[in-house]
């Protein structure tokens, strides 16, 4: 064996293991799918209060709350895809 192939070997063993993926250094195993479920929290919390809302059982300002909550989630959602949308785009138009 060379000692050249050896070396290469060992340094893209390396280079494997630091580019691994590493649980709980985030706090989450996979971020995206903790933001994805956050939102649908956030609806799912807003959908409460507006129908507890209609049936008498929250206060007014309980559901401006929860309109407003929800209204910023969503905005914040479409502005992220929009950027996504952006940064895959501006990759499509990359020399290769």
């Amino acid at each position: 064996m060379d000692v050249r192939t050896s070396l290469a070997t060992q340094s893209y063993a390396q280079a494997r293991q630091a580019a691994a993926p590493q649980a709980g250094l985030g706090g989450a195993a996979n971020p995206v799918a903790e933001l994805v479920g956050s939102f649908a929290e956030t609806l799912a919390a807003g959908e409460a209060t507006a129908k507890a809302a209609m049936t008498g059982g929250a206060d007014p300002h309980a559901l401006v709350e929860a309109l407003a909550s929800s209204q910023l989630a969503v905005e914040t959602v479409a502005t992220v895809r929009d950027k996504v949308v952006e940064a895959y785009q501006e990759i499509l138009r990359m020399p290769v």
